[in-house]
Parts: structure tokens; sequence; C-alpha cells
């Protein structure tokens, strides 16, 4: 059986923090992609991949998207090299077809407005924390945030979309200086309860 070796295990988990602060090395486009490459064979329940990534790529753009961010995330945002926006797609259901063909008439699964927009958020996190990997996997580091203003992101910079936000998510080369104390974590069996 196959494995990760320390290396790969401390650059995922391990050794990996979130970043805070980057150096000053560009990020683009073509390096999301790179990484999404990989991250997408990732599984989702019944395949349904309702994740998109909305890229702050113009500087209109990102000035749209900081709008709605206050205090530090604001300026953490505002120097990332590369800002995105983590998105669930509450239409997923029209690319059923192509996604599960072997599945007739999968859309009508989620023919409820609130199945599927349940689904749709619920498998966008299941995606981002793939997403959080691939990033960290490719050498680049990023800062998830959720304290920004979302019904006010979604009607701005969204508007006319089928998405909704869940979370800004910036991305570049960290700065191992921006660095924060690692925070403890649960003992193992206060997180595996046998019985």
């Amino acid at each position: 059986m196959a494995t990760l070796d320390d290396a790969a295990l401390d650059l995922l988990f391990r050794e990996a923090h979130t970043a805070h602060t980057y150096l000053d090395t560009p990020v683009g486009v073509a390096d999301i992609e790179r990484v999404w490459s990989s991250v997408q064979w990732a599984p989702s329940t019944m395949n349904v991949q309702p994740l998109r990534l909305f890229i702050a790529e113009s500087e209109r753009t990102r000035a749209a998207v900081l709008e709605h961010l206050s205090g530090s995330n604001h300026d953490k945002a505002a120097a990332a090299p590369l800002l995105a926006v983590v998105c669930a797609d509450t239409d997923f259901h029209l690319t059923l077809d192509r996604l599960v063909p072997h599945i007739p008439n999968a859309s009508d699964i989620f023919s409820d407005d609130e199945r599927r927009i349940r689904t749709a958020r619920e498998q966008t996190w299941l995606q981002s924390g793939y997403l959080i990997l691939g990033i960290r996997g490719a050498g680049l580091g990023c800062g998830p945030m959720l304290g920004y203003d979302a019904a006010g992101l979604d009607a701005t910079v969204l508007e006319g979309t089928s998405l909704v936000s869940l979370m800004v998510l910036t991305i570049g080369v960290p700065d191992p200086a921006g660095y924060r104390p690692r925070l403890p974590r649960l003992a193992n069996h206060e997180v595996m309860l046998r019985r």
C-alpha cells in the first residue's frame, strides 16, 4: 500500500500553518489551476462538485471583495498576492448529467430547493478542505476567512449568479515570520469515541 512520507505529511499537516502574511512572490491563476487539476479528483457526495472558486483577478474585483472585509482580515487580504472567494453553486444539479451519467435524471434528486442548497453548502465545505491541502501541497499557503459580510459580498460581487460565498481565501507563498504559535489539538481519545 502506498503512503505519504514524513516530508509530505509535514507539508500538508504537521508543520503547516494558516498563512497570515506572504512573501512578495507573484501567484497567479495558473498556479491554482495546477492545484485544482489534482484536487478535482477528491470525492464529494454523488460526485456533485458544487465548489466554485471566484478569483478576484482585476483590481476592481479585488476592491469589491475587500469592501466586505474589515479590520485585520481586510489588511491581510489586501496584502495577499491572490484573493479568492470560495463559493457554493446552488445550481450544481444542472451539471449532474455530465458528472453522474450513470444515474438517469440525477438532477431530479435535488429538485427540492432546501435540500439542494444544503447539499451545495455541505459539499463545498468538504471540497474546501481538499483545496486547502492542495494549496499546501503545491508549496503555497492560504488564509481562510469567515469574518466578512457574506450577504453584502453575495449581493454585490456575486449578483446575478447561482453562487453563495462560504469564505474568502488569501493565497500566496507564505512568510514564516507571520506564522502564529500552533494552537492545541484534542487528544485522540477525545476525538475517536470507541464503544
